[in-house]
């Protein structure tokens, strides 16, 4: 709902940082596997109850995730760079609630599993419009620097993270947390389904 806005912030923040990366010869496709290997261990600390280790990881993660793609711009941004980007964050996007699973399963097992459902829902509806998008050749006004057509709705990635933030912070709410974003994702599925059937019709 707001990446639209907070990406221009997010390049001019980053863009320093990128320079110099990319002049010290790391290249974007490397950053995105960091950044998923670091999302990986940000999974295994929450699954061990390290909230703050957790989070400490996820916030490395996105970093990194931001910083893959300024460095690709710099450098040239690839299709194998954008497929190896959004296939990676999807899986980390699924994995994240099941390390609060992990880490108390009789308490979070089922909010975990309806929120990854519901990640199902966003995520296919994104990816299927965003291939129809492009055979028709479709642009995204929002995000004109994204390698694939990017389909906005209520949650997208800053609410994603934002959500994710505060299940570490209060790992106790997470049931709640997590049933209440599911709920969000759903209207967000709902939306896009709306919109593919009119866009295509």
């Amino acid at each position: 709902m707001i990446d639209a806005r907070l990406l221009p912030v997010q390049r001019r923040i980053l863009a320093p940082v990128a320079r110099r990366l990319q002049s010290a010869g790391v290249t974007a496709d490397a950053l995105t596997l960091v950044g998923f290997v670091l999302g990986l261990l940000a999974v295994a600390a929450v699954a061990a109850g390290a909230f703050w280790a957790g989070l400490a990881l996820l916030l490395v993660n996105r970093l990194a995730d931001g910083l893959d793609g300024e460095v690709a711009r710099l450098a040239g941004a690839t299709d194998r760079g954008a497929f190896l980007d959004i296939a990676l964050d999807f899986v980390f996007y699924a994995l994240f609630p099941l390390g609060f699973a992990l880490a108390d399963p009789a308490e979070n097992a089922l909010p975990a599993a309806v929120l990854i459902a519901s990640f199902v829902g966003t995520g296919s509806s994104f990816l299927a419009f965003s291939v129809l998008a492009e055979r028709r050749g479709l642009k995204a006004a929002d995000y004109p620097a994204k390698g694939i057509h990017y389909l906005g709705g209520l949650t997208e990635g800053a609410e994603t993270i934002a959500v994710f933030v505060a299940m570490c912070l209060w790992p106790g709410a997470f049931p709640v947390l997590a049933l209440a974003f599911a709920g969000a994702c759903a209207v967000t599925t709902l939306l896009r389904w709306w919109r593919g059937w009119h866009v295509f019709g």
